[in-house]
């Protein structure tokens, strides 16, 4: 007896995978079942199959009739900084006079600002403005992410930061993943002084981040956590972002990293030596660490967010990623800077668009490589026996219709842990 059965699917969009990420021509299939249902269980996939099977083979307490609807996995969003205070309005303005995230960086602008707001606001405040931003991942079918510290770069506000990710964690339907990143740039009292900084992190501020993830739920429900660091101009230079993370891989950490945003440091090739889980951005990786990547166990993740927000016409070459075998997954990188969108489904339209990904492509690199990329691809990312049960139900025949149709929202029912999402 099943505790809830979805039956007359459509399209059951599987994105199932053979227990690793997917790569080349997998990408391209989602596994689809047509005219398929799904049992559910105390909050797990129970059993896939065509509708005559499911039914056939198990009852339910509860029954629902997708009637010919598509239903796809959750959105996994691997890459996000929602945890903050303020707003960074007046730059949005300058961007589009022409200023660069670099010069507004430089001037004091940028993530310093947000550091100041951040810094000033109380646990209780983040949690509340964070929450907010949480839901609206959530109505854009997130139900899992990624959350990273780096506005507060000292240790205080670091810490309280971790803090909000774990308070949100308890109390938000989204499951969440957390990413220690103090080395997100130079705070202003170090002005000058950046090895000073890099010191700081690694002498008080890792050890100290991993004492709470050990005594934090985090730690006894086995969700990893991963340090992070942006390696790029003005913020730390290969030898500076070497230290940090080797820092925190001796520590216990696992890696992940902010790398050829901007200008190309060496950053994808060091993390990829270190066995990172994760390199994000990749708009400057070069063609021998693109063969590199595609090699190694590391999961390159584009963000054509942050390129659309800024108002670029160049992209990471995603396209050039999944031809040479590269394990590729998307996120939104919501933030309050460089790329204020809380919608997967967006970032998958755009890079559809502008990175050429079919949408077969976006959505296993919204979904199953995501949850790789953050580690959970054994629980979460796709509709297989045994996962836990995060689903969508859109309101459409196709699922390509997510990527297709921009700037609305096509989700009937979302259920979470086996729950309509309502009923949670």
């Amino acid at each position: 007896m099943a505790d809830l059965i979805i039956h007359n699917i459509g399209q059951l969009v599987t994105c199932a995978s053979t227990g690793k990420p997917k790569r080349g021509a997998m990408m391209q299939d989602v596994g689809i079942i047509t005219d398929a249902a799904v049992a559910i269980s105390e909050g797990l996939i129970e059993a896939v199959g065509t509708t005559d099977e499911i039914l056939g083979s198990f009852d339910a307490a509860k029954k629902i009739d997708a009637k010919g609807r598509a239903v796809i996995p959750g959105f996994v969003d691997p890459h996000t900084h929602i945890v903050f205070a303020g707003d960074r309005l007046n730059e949005f303005e300058l961007k589009i006079k022409g200023a660069d995230y670099l010069e507004i960086l430089a001037a004091g602008g940028g993530i310093i600002s947000t550091v100041k707001n951040t810094r000033e606001a109380s646990l209780e405040q983040l949690v509340e403005e964070s929450r907010k931003r949480l839901d609206k991942m959530l109505a854009c079918g997130t139900t899992v992410c990624e959350i990273k510290t780096g506005y507060g770069l000292d240790l205080e506000t670091e810490l309280k930061m971790l803090r909000v990710i774990e308070e949100l964690d308890k109390t938000h339907p989204i499951d969440i993943v957390p990413t220690f990143l103090a080395a997100h740039a130079v705070p202003p009292e170090f002005k000058g002084n950046t090895d000073g900084y890099v010191d700081l992190i690694c002498e008080e501020m890792l050890p100290k981040a991993w004492e709470w993830f050990v005594a934090s739920h985090f730690s006894t429900s086995k969700i990893p956590f991963y340090a992070d660091v942006f390696c790029e101009r003005n913020a730390f230079d290969l030898i500076q972002a070497e230290r940090v993370l080797t820092t925190a891989k001796e520590i216990g950490f696992k890696l992940r990293s902010h790398v050829d945003q901007f200008t190309n440091l060496g950053g994808s090739r060091l993390s990829i030596e270190l066995n990172a889980a994760s390199i994000d951005h990749l708009d400057a990786i070069s063609d021998e660490e693109i063969e590199i990547l595609a090699q190694s166990e590391t999961i390159g993740i584009v963000i054509p967010t942050e390129n659309f927000s800024a108002g670029k016409t160049q992209f990471a070459n995603a396209r050039r990623l999944i031809d040479s075998g590269c394990a590729l997954a998307l996120s939104t990188d919501y933030n309050p800077g460089s790329a204020p969108c809380p919608s997967m489904p967006m970032a998958m339209a755009i890079s559809c668009r502008y990175q050429k990904l079919l949408p077969a492509e976006a959505l296993n690199a919204a979904t199953i490589n995501a949850a790789f990329s953050i580690g959970l691809g054994e629980t979460h990312g796709s509709i297989e026996e045994g996962k836990t049960a995060n689903l969508l139900m859109l309101d459409a025949v196709d699922y390509r219709l997510t990527m297709y149709e921009f700037g609305s929202q096509n989700i009937n029912a979302m259920f979470i842990r086996g729950k309509r999402y309502e009923d949670l």
